[in-house]
């Protein structure tokens, strides 16, 4: 047997909160990322395998531990600390090809989302429509008219059966997805053009009727979409709002032309605390849950088995899960090229101002897993961060 494989190291297990989970282990050094998969899940007591990414000194080992320490100080006088960080268990495919071109629309396509279960594709056009895609047959399904006016924003109910479409008209529409009627009667109310549309996610309101939206009038406003009714009205910005997120604790998040982030209690309108810092307009908001709110009607290993009665079960666990460690994570972007991390629920003090941008930032999104951030800016550039520190 080589010195390598004989040799052994002290090790122990932390969570990336910091948690010490586990004695301390001889380990030897060629033990390999399968098989601190296997260790990590058996002191866990995890009763479905769980993938994990192991860390020393926030490298990642990505083959053996040996590799990762080669080169580094000798750990064999010092309690080596090895850092797991739970991955999501899903893959994503490479995009390699186009498989379809949708024509149809006469005008500009300025909106386009999936529905959560991704049978669905929906987009809203300059020519005043909204269009329904089957993405099995990639063939058209519904033609939607009864804006006066651009399309600028829709947004997918999470039970994949509404969809809401607001236009620069200011009016706010509903649409029955299977058959691309209207669900209820157009929602008027707002003085300038829909910039953002949001749903209540379905572990707080598994009816699905409840969404807000927003204007460039400075208003928030909650409707009912089979009563067309508008349950109450936020206001409090005094510019355009341009960006709204509904968290799964029940909060409203607002970015403005104000430069501030305004938190919200949506069930009685209550303005929580409004949050500070940025110099410029706000131009983009994502939440750390934004992921497991969208899809919390869509069955994921290891809830494949999930039965319609579990449905709503399972989407609370999922979510009480996601922000387990460190609560709902919010990042805004702004025209001042910086972001910044926010724990809206309990502070308006900012966890970090993250710098690099050398130009207005239009787009942010967390990972599905949350542990990372990913941020696009007119400079040209993509930008990675952590999600948790914002480093």
């Amino acid at each position: 047997m080589s010195e390598t494989a004989s040799s052994t190291v002290v090790a122990r297990f932390k969570s990336d909160t910091g948690e010490v989970v586990s004695n301390m282990m001889d380990l030897p050094r060629n033990i390999s990322v399968n098989h601190l998969q296997l260790i990590c899940n058996s002191i866990l007591k995890k009763d479905e395998t769980v993938p994990y990414a192991f860390f020393i000194n926030d490298e990642e080992i990505t083959n053996c531990l040996d590799e990762t320490l080669e080169g580094k100080q000798s750990y064999t006088e010092h309690v080596l600390d090895i850092v797991y960080q739970e991955q999501a268990v899903f893959k994503v495919r490479p995009i390699t090809r186009c498989t379809s071109s949708l024509p149809g629309h006469a005008e500009a396509v300025i909106s386009v989302q999936f529905s959560p279960d991704s049978r669905k594709l929906a987009s809203g056009s300059g020519d005043t429509t909204v269009r329904f895609w089957d993405l099995d047959m990639q063939t058209p399904l519904h033609t939607c008219e009864g804006h006066k006016n651009w399309v600028l924003c829709i947004a997918w109910s999470p039970n994949s059966k509404y969809l809401v479409s607001g236009c620069k008209s200011g009016v706010v529409m509903s649409w029955n997805a299977e058959t691309g009627k209207r669900a209820g009667p157009p929602m008027t109310g707002h003085k300038q053009w829909i910039t953002a549309l949001c749903w209540a996610p379905y572990h707080l309101h598994p009816d699905c009727r409840i969404f807000a939206s927003s204007s460039k009038d400075g208003d928030i406003r909650i409707w009912d979409i089979i009563l067309g009714q508008c349950q109450r009205s936020l206001t409090s910005h005094t510019l355009s709002i341009t960006c709204l997120k509904w968290g799964g604790s029940g909060l409203l998040y607002s970015g403005s032309q104000d430069r501030t982030i305004k938190v919200w209690r949506a069930d009685d309108g209550i303005l929580c605390r409004t949050l500070e810092g940025h110099a410029h307009w706000v131009n983009t908001l994502a939440l750390s849950t934004d992921y497991v709110i969208k899809t919390a009607m869509v069955p994921l290993p290891p809830y494949n088995d999930v039965r319609s009665d579990n449905v709503l079960a399972e989407a609370k666990i999922r979510y009480d899960s996601a922000v387990a460690n460190g609560g709902e994570r919010l990042i805004s972007g702004s025209d001042d090229f910086t972001l910044f991390l926010w724990t809206p629920e309990t502070s308006k003090q900012s966890v970090a101002r993250m710098t690099g941008h050398q130009q207005l930032i239009n787009c942010v999104q967390f990972s599905p897993d949350t542990r990372l951030v990913a941020s696009a800016s007119f400079d040209k550039s993509i930008k990675l961060w952590d999600g948790k520190t914002g480093q």
